[in-house]
């Protein structure tokens, strides 16, 4: 029998790999299943690089099953080499600690919590902690065969460069998390990543050698990549994070808006929960009226609601308005340093104060002579405001909270000039 989530998934080009599709697809027919995905905590906030994996285990709490989400306090103190050509930098216990903290809190926007089939957060150093060096050898090690684990890609890749014999053994430990999650929470599917698929059938193989027959099952997610071919989920200013501390609702939301016609619809079906029939209408709108770009905006604001909350999608919107239609003036101190973080900063004298040597020496102009004729021209705009008066003197008006102020030379090139 056709199972409606499957189908879903299939619709949306989630699924990559399965270990045994017809008794998966027999088992979320039959009941709710408790199902994890995990993370390592690499830094204290996810990026969107990590999210495919969460969202598609959201997809499964939202037709009725539990997701058990799991932070690897203690697998992130030794790195996967999954996908990886070098060793990991070791971090410290102090570290892990922070960025579970901060990856904790980002999961509580990813799914419900308090709710029946609410989710349940688990660090894997509770357990992973009490192992001792012994009973490692003994009661796992012993289940796992060298040429076993060296025909896994993730570490037959690093054979030639070299693989340490700690990375060597991450793969078991990931297999320990599937095995003692199946025992205590009754967990029989892993979601992960397409480079996840070692590791999650070592744990299905050594639960198998363990406990004798389990149910227990792994489904993967294609590696998201970019029509252009470049890597998904970088800016220029490098990755976008979930924290909006590290990147702000205003860039994140840029960051969708901006994707290209030929990905919109991929990522409308990976990154949200639009029904198909809404993204169906989105992909004839965008082969009838793509200057309207209506699924990149509904692809902007569904994810950026869906991570930040509905109040920073609309400050967002606002602020792409606003620095749309030139009206800087309406904008906060703090959203025109996010609106213009990626413009040339240039720097300034306090003492410069006439527009024609402030110009000139911020290198917007290249001489007095070409400072003068933009002025007069009224190609040049101080915080959104055309200025054509060449003996125009800078006030504190214009220095935004005394520290900068925006000049724009032209239709479109922005400079952000900041005082010294």
């Amino acid at each position: 029998m056709a199972n409606a989530l499957i189908e879903d998934l299939q619709w949306r080009g989630l699924i990559y790999q399965q270990t045994d599709e017809s008794n998966l697809e027999a088992l979320l027919n039959k009941e709710q299943v408790s199902l994890y995905c995990g993370a390592d905590p690499t830094a204290d906030s996810l990026h969107i690089g990590h999210l495919l994996p969460f969202l598609t285990l959201r997809r499964f709490q939202n037709h009725g099953h539990r997701p058990i989400v799991l932070l690897g306090g203690g697998t992130g103190m030794i790195g996967d080499p999954s996908g990886k050509s070098e060793e990991r930098v070791l971090q410290t216990e102090e570290q892990v600690e922070q960025n579970v903290a901060g990856i904790a809190q980002q999961m509580h926007k990813l799914f419900e919590f308090e709710t029946e089939k609410g989710a349940q957060l688990v660090n894997n150093k509770d357990w992973l902690g009490k192992i001792s060096l012994i009973d490692f050898l003994r009661d796992y090690g012993k289940h796992v065969g060298v040429n076993y684990m060296l025909a896994k890609d993730s570490i037959q890749s690093r054979l030639e460069n070299g693989i340490s014999f700690t990375e060597f053994t991450y793969t078991i430990l990931q297999a320990i998390d599937f095995g003692h999650l199946n025992q205590t929470y009754n967990c029989k599917v892993q979601v992960g990543g397409s480079d996840q698929w070692g590791n999650i059938t070592s744990g299905i193989e050594l639960m198998r050698r363990m406990y004798g027959q389990t149910e227990a099952y792994g489904l993967t997610i294609p590696l998201v990549v970019k029509s252009d071919g470049k890597k998904f989920g970088k800016s220029e200013g490098g990755a976008i994070w979930l924290d909006s501390a590290k990147t702000s609702p205003y860039e994140f939301y840029q960051f969708w808006i901006n994707t290209s016609d030929d990905d919109v619809i991929k990522f409308l079906k990976y990154f949200t929960f639009l029904e198909h029939s809404e993204i169906e209408r989105l992909e004839q709108s965008l082969q009838e009226a793509p200057h309207l770009r209506e699924a990149q905006k509904a692809l902007a604001e569904n994810v950026t609601a869906f991570i930040h909350g509905e109040d920073a999608l609309n400050d967002a919107i606002r602020i792409s308005q606003a620095l749309f239609s030139g009206d800087l003036k309406s904008l906060s101190s703090q959203e025109l340093k996010e609106g213009f973080k990626d413009v040339p900063q240039v720097t300034l004298s306090h003492d410069t104060t006439n527009i024609v040597e402030a110009i000139v020496e911020s290198g917007i102009s290249s001489s007095k002579r070409q400072a003068r004729e933009d002025v007069t021209n009224g190609a040049i705009y101080i915080n959104g405001e055309r200025q054509q008066d060449v003996g125009y003197t800078f006030t504190a008006a214009d220095k935004i909270d005394n520290e900068f102020t925006i000049i724009r030379r032209g239709k479109k090139k922005y400079f952000m000039v900041n005082y010294k």
